[in-house]
């Protein structure tokens, strides 16, 4: 994709990739879906051979629970099957090096947030990338307004 029709300057990307490299979660913000879902998988894209075990985007368009989310990861190409126990999803996911991209952030239930945020405190090399109209509200969050 051309820096041209992604909806931030080449200077406001830079940053981006840096805040995702050396952050835990950055989410992109903004009234319009499609610009966020752009931006976010551009920076996926660009960062893929920066994390062991790649990238694994999930996009959502309805309400996601955990079974969701760990359902859709275990379709990622490059992430192993993770079974429906939150526990045993969350051992495997801890072990990997690898950039998380939730598109649609808005449609993760409250139940999967904290089990997300649980997931980092155990998970050194997980990084989340997500893009939603409003924050994820996670302590480590960085958040980039559009």
């Amino acid at each position: 994709m051309s820096a041209g029709l992604l909806p931030a300057t080449s200077v406001e990307l830079s940053r981006l990739l840096t805040a995702v490299r050396r952050g835990r979660v950055l989410t992109v913000t903004g009234p319009f879906r499609e610009p966020r879902s752009l931006l976010v998988r551009e920076i996926g894209e660009r960062l893929a051979s920066n994390f062991y075990d790649g990238v694994a985007v999930v996009c959502m368009d309805h309400p996601f629970g955990i079974r969701d989310l760990t359902a859709a990861l275990g379709r990622a190409p490059g992430v192993p099957f993770l079974p429906h126990g939150t526990a045993d999803a969350a051992s495997r996911l801890a072990e990997r090096d690898m950039l998380l991209v939730l598109d649609g952030s808005d449609h993760l239930a409250s139940e999967t947030l904290d089990w997300l945020r649980r997931l980092l405190a155990v998970a050194p090399g997980l990084r989340i990338l997500a893009a939603g109209r409003h924050p994820l509200a996670f302590a480590q969050e960085r958040v980039h307004r559009l």
